[in-house]
């Protein structure tokens, strides 16, 4: 998979961007803070429908169309597939009146309206940014959101299940206020518990194979970049866990293999049902739904040690590029094709040899977008085999002739 074209308009600081992308490695060059990463971003977008600096999507329309009565931000992409070709475009479209200001967005694949759900893995892409150590290092959030996005883009109906499960959340959780604070019949709470068990139980699921996959790759890769020195390892930590846990037993130690692949959906929709039953009481004393997917947790180790506790700046970006490219592997399994890679600044806390295997682990994607503002950092080789673009206040120029591909 791969770009062929990419047009902006109103998107962040780009009025007017209209750019074929070249099919190998695109490196942008530029000081901070002239659009670099905003082109990864809108790339990104394109993929998740998501911003991973905006609080909010109206927050991506550039600032002076933003003032305007009707504006409009537009990303457009023109992308391969395989054999097929496709076009994928995103409207954010905000309109202000006396009354204040609506906001909407549209999507179109192939000229067809789309909601975010049914187009999230139309396109795909990985991303690595300097501030993705919060994945690592961050809140557990950090980490849901990771696999939430990563696994949307592949599993078909993930999405869509994710979002269902949120909206029986917020009802459930209303409800379980509602009586703790009026009291009333309880069983009421049986509809909202077979939806969050069920949508619940899809989750679970693919989140179990998914990290197991991902550590199978990513820990070859950690090997590698740490020369065989450390191992990897992914740890889930399920609110809701499938696996029996006997009255009485001391709790597993967090480095403790688990193996929860075995588990139908079903099997993982029966014991959650059972589950919340078995909590109701509580949970309608805490006002809130105490077990679930929204409380999901991993946690990555290194030679039995928690890096988001005890991990050096070094293994926390060292785990975390192991991760990212695993991530790229394993979407070309499931889904048969290479994401786009977008790398921001990847190379600067780097060790030249580190540098050098990244390097070569890139030569295997269909497509790859850095930004860098030091070109040093790049061997001349990889230079040679690369397009080189200089970004500057929103404006491309080319600063090194395309080679013939090979």
């Amino acid at each position: 998979m791969y770009l062929t074209r990419l047009s902006l308009t109103n998107f962040r600081a780009f009025t007017r961007l209209d750019m074929e992308v070249p099919r190998r490695t695109l490196l942008l060059v530029g000081d901070n803070a002239q659009g670099k990463t905003s082109i990864l971003e809108a790339v990104y977008y394109l993929a998740t429908f998501t911003s991973f600096h905006a609080q909010s999507d109206r927050q991506l329309i550039n600032f002076l169309a933003g003032r305007e009565a009707l504006a409009v931000g537009r990303l457009v992409a023109e992308f391969q597939r395989g054999e097929a070709r496709h076009q994928l475009e995103v409207r954010l479209i905000q309109e202000t009146n006396g009354a204040g200001s609506r906001f909407r967005k549209e999507i179109l694949l192939d000229g067809v309206k789309r909601t975010p759900n049914e187009a999230t893995g139309a396109f795909e892409a990985v991303i690595f940014l300097p501030q993705m150590t919060r994945i690592v290092e961050g809140s557990p959030e950090e980490r849901r959101r990771y696999l939430n996005l990563a696994l949307a883009q592949v599993v078909p109906g993930y999405a869509q299940a994710l979002s269902e499960y949120a909206r029986a959340l917020e009802q459930r959780n209303a409800l379980l206020k509602q009586l703790n604070e009026r009291g009333g019949d309880a069983d009421q709470l049986l509809y909202w518990d077979a939806i969050l068990a069920e949508r619940g139980a899809e989750l679970i699921f693919h989140r179990i194979a998914a990290i197991q996959e991902l550590e199978r790759l990513s820990a070859r890769i950690h090997a590698r970049l740490t020369h065989n020195l450390e191992v990897l390892q992914l740890v889930y930590q399920p609110a809701y866990d499938p696996l029996p846990q006997p009255e009485g037993q001391f709790a597993l130690p967090l480095v403790t293999p688990m193996n929860r692949s075995g588990f139908t959906r079903e099997q993982i929709r029966r014991g959650f049902m059972e589950r919340l039953m078995t909590l109701r009481q509580e949970e309608i004393a805490r006002g809130m739904t105490t077990i679930g997917p929204h409380r999901d947790e991993v946690r990555f180790l290194s030679n039995h040690i928690d890096l988001g506790n005890y991990g050096s700046r070094g293994q926390v970006r060292t785990a975390l590029l192991s991760l990212k490219l695993a991530e790229a592997q394993w979407m070309r399994e499931r889904s048969g094709h290479w994401p786009v890679m977008l790398l921001d600044e990847i190379l600067a806390e780097l060790d030249d040899r580190r540098r050098v295997d990244l390097l070569e682990y890139l030569g295997e994607c269909e497509q790859t977008l850095l930004t860098t503002t030091d070109l040093k950092l790049f061997s001349e080789d990889f230079l040679r085999k690369s397009v080189l673009w200089q970004v500057e206040q929103g404006v491309i120029s080319k600063i090194q002739p395309a080679c013939t591909e090979g």
